[in-house]
């Protein structure tokens, strides 16, 4: 991999990791597209590192709110009942199925996943509901003709059962083109959450598999074309791209629709279709080299 290559690439990982559109899927077809070898599953939960690091630091005031009240609560009975304290346990709860998924399924994580083919399905199927969820977000929050507004829940409402709905929901992210935020987000709209609130719990249920994950894969950073240098250095653009991109998001979901997402995801899809049907691009472009 050149320096050129990991500087897209970490670009790429930065703007899309964040957004409902699947930055594992867009690694993946910006290889295929520029001729590329495909940058592989370890090199994306390497770079994925950079792009959590802008978490830690945007919600900074938030995890360590949360991770204080969790260890207080280990000792001190009267905390077990406080907010943040089990947001610290619900977090861990939500982690659980991402953990044992991946770790079940990473062989076909590395392969038959990796395939245009089922990337362009995943885009198209999680668009449907990521649209599906957003209008019926949208119903409830401006009521209508024969309706009244309907109040959505907020974190303080989470439990346990809608935390682990939450980490199966994120465990489908796995497979690239599903998209981890649209995807946790589409299911807390669905289970009837406001869209902030999705959003903030999505982002901080990422923090523990991702980083676990990006530890997993560092042994295998510098097999095949992908070296330490070029991936360590893609790392770091993910992580200054992806601070403006988590700041810009959070504020554009408090008064705008998913649907311009939703209209790509299906554009997008549809496209590799056409073009895997039509023989212009192999599904598995990039991966005999790689």
């Amino acid at each position: 991999m050149s320096w050129f290559e990991s500087f897209v690439l970490g670009l790429v990982q930065g703007l899309t990791e964040f957004l409902p559109i699947s930055s594992s899927a867009h690694l993946r077809l910006t290889a295929a597209f520029a001729g590329w070898h495909d940058p592989g599953a370890a090199f994306t939960a390497i770079t994925q590192i950079g792009t959590e690091a802008a978490v830690l630091i945007y919600f900074r005031k938030d995890i360590v709110r949360i991770v204080g009240a969790w260890f207080r609560s280990l000792t001190d009975r009267s905390m077990r009942s406080d907010h943040d304290a089990q947001m610290g346990w619900l977090v861990i709860v939500g982690s659980i199925p991402i953990g044992v998924l991946g770790v079940t399924f990473k062989d076909q994580i590395e392969g038959p996943f990796r395939d245009l083919r089922l990337i362009a399905t995943t885009l198209i199927v999680m668009g449907i509901v990521l649209g599906v969820a957003d209008r019926l977000a949208a119903r409830d929050e401006t009521g209508g003709k024969h309706r009244a507004v309907k109040e959505r829940k907020s974190l303080k409402e989470l439990g346990v059962k809608d935390g682990l709905i939450f980490g199966f929901c994120q465990a489908m992210a796995l497979v690239p083109g599903v998209s981890r935020s649209g995807a946790t987000i589409s299911g807390g709209l669905l289970m009837g959450y406001t869209r902030e609130a999705a959003a903030r719990y999505s982002f901080l249920l990422a923090v523990p598999a991702v980083l676990a994950s990006g530890v997993f894969e560092l042994k295998d950073a510098g097999e095949g074309h992908v070296s330490w240098g070029p991936t360590i250095f893609a790392t770091f653009i993910a992580f200054g791209v992806g601070y403006v991109v988590i700041a810009w998001f959070m504020k554009f979901i408090t008064t705008k629709s998913f649907m311009p997402f939703v209209i790509y995801r299906i554009v997008l899809g549809v496209a590799l279709f056409v073009l895997v049907g039509a023989g212009s691009l192999s599904p598995h472009a990039g991966e005999s080299a790689g």
